[in-house]
């Protein structure tokens, strides 16, 4: 299990909850390796990013920044249809609905979206968590590149067919797929933490998809899905790269323009409940190594413990090797592989977790210890060194989060989706800096409970 990048906290689509069946549209090479990497001079980074916002006609929020530095345009189109619109007995069908979208849409099937997209030397991608659905386009900025991959992208997301013939196809590759995530201790661990910490809440359907679950899913609720969570109305669009303001007008007018319209039917999701009590779940497996998390419900995103959190997180377990979770339970005890923390903001609270990997005979030995790093920590708060060094590493490390076209489009749709400050990524290194260890004391007393967190074992005996 790899040490969770700090990123995580801001970047959400690098979270845990990328659904089973949802996997990128398509991966296919793009011409001439400049779409591949689309890295942005590094003066860029510390001279601000302007975002422009405005909506388009038709209801969708835009969030632009133009750059001419490279030949590249990068759009990303957002919608609150994440998992956590899914309802138990059809678990998937948020993940399922919007990989579908590129399977058959505007009377082109699978095979020639997918062939067309090469031939503009474009990529189109997909991404998912509890709250959004992204659909992403990466394409050269030249005019007739461009105005061929956004008209195609415009057909796959105004236009999906949803195919029968290939919903089934799709349908029985994602249940094996299912079935064979069901023997890994990562996605047993993964599945058992979600359902214990979130049980009935949305946030607990959104990784609640099984076979039976995927088998039971419809054309038609396919349909309705989209109709209901895909409306431009509730469209959020990021746009990075080599086009001007005018011309970016046009193409977010042209990419929603066919959405469907009326009035909005998704409603917020409820508070999520903290639980009152600790909760031990403990799963047999045959593996050798144990697979442990554990965690409490964190925060939301634009949370004003966001910063202290963020910093605090970072000197426990989001700083890698030199965090203390990693000091304390490997370095010291060599009791793991790897240890790791991190909160993930979301629309209501997101998870703070904390995740480990063990031999199965050391598996409560490490959890104690980690257990008690995490209640010290508490306690006692970081000391005057670590916090030094942790703003020092995340001020100092912040251009290499903005370096490219991918990356800041990331941010875009965060920032887009969850209305925060146009001037976030500006302010950040501000707000780090202004963070004290009595703040992230303080934050950490009110809102992390280690006698009411839930954990699970997969891979030590039952007891």
């Amino acid at each position: 299990m790899a040490t969770i990048n700090p990123d995580t906290a801001m970047t959400m689509f690098m979270g845990n909850r990328m659904q089973t069946m949802v996997s990128a549209f398509i991966s296919l090479p793009a011409r001439l390796g400049l779409l591949m990497t689309g890295v942005l001079l590094m003066a860029s980074a510390h001279a601000g990013l302007p975002i422009q916002h405005w909506k388009t006609a038709s209801g969708a929020e835009v969030y632009f920044v133009e750059n001419h530095e490279l030949p590249i345009l990068d759009v990303e189109v957002n919608f609150p249809a994440g998992g956590g619109r899914d309802t138990r007995d059809k678990a998937g069908l948020s993940g399922l609905t919007q990989h579908m979208l590129s399977q058959g849409a505007a009377g082109l099937s699978d095979a020639e979206i997918s062939r067309r997209f090469a031939d503009f030397g474009a990529i189109l991608g997909g991404e998912q968590d509890q709250d959004r659905a992204g659909i992403t386009l990466r394409t050269l900025s030249s005019q007739r590149e461009s105005a061929a991959a956004l008209e195609l992208f415009a057909k796959v997301l105004q236009q999906p067919e949803f195919p029968e013939s290939v919903l089934e196809r799709e349908k029985a590759r994602i249940i094996s797929g299912l079935r064979e995530a069901a023997t890994q201790p990562e996605s047993l661990a993964d599945k058992a933490f979600t359902a214990a910490l979130y049980g009935d809440h949305p946030y607990g359907i959104a990784n609640a998809d099984t076979p039976e679950s995927v088998a039971a899913i419809r054309r038609d609720d396919l349909v309705a899905f989209y109709q209901k969570h895909y409306r431009a109305d509730g469209a959020v669009i990021a746009m990075m790269g080599d086009i001007s303001r005018e011309a970016a007008e046009k193409v977010a007018d042209n990419l929603t323009a066919g959405l469907p319209k009326g009035p909005r039917a998704v409603m917020p999701f409820p508070p999520v409940s903290y639980p009152t009590e600790a909760k031990v779940t403990r799963i047999p497996h045959p593996a050798s190594q144990s697979h442990i998390l554990l965690g409490y419900p964190g925060m939301k995103r634009g949370d004003p413990d966001y910063f202290p959190l963020y910093v605090g997180n970072y000197i426990l377990g989001g700083g890698g090797f030199v965090s203390r979770l990693t000091e304390e339970v490997r370095e010291k005890r060599g009791l793991v592989y790897s240890v790791y923390s991190y909160f993930l903001p979301l629309n209501e609270l997101g998870p703070f977790q904390i995740g480990l990997q063990t031999k199965r005979e050391q598996a409560d030995q490490a959890l104690k210890v980690v257990k008690e790093t995490l209640a010290k920590f508490i306690h006692d708060g970081p000391t005057a060194k670590e916090m030094k060094a942790a703003k020092d590493n995340i001020i100092g490390g912040f251009p290499m989060r903005i370096d490219s076209n991918g990356k800041i489009l990331s941010y875009l749709s965060v920032i887009g989706f969850y209305h925060l400050p146009l001037t976030y990524l500006d302010d950040f290194n501000k707000e780090i800096a202004k963070v004290t260890a009595a703040q992230v004391k303080d934050a950490f007393a009110r809102r992390v409970k280690p006698d009411q967190m839930v954990t699970v074992i997969v891979g030590a005996d039952a007891q």
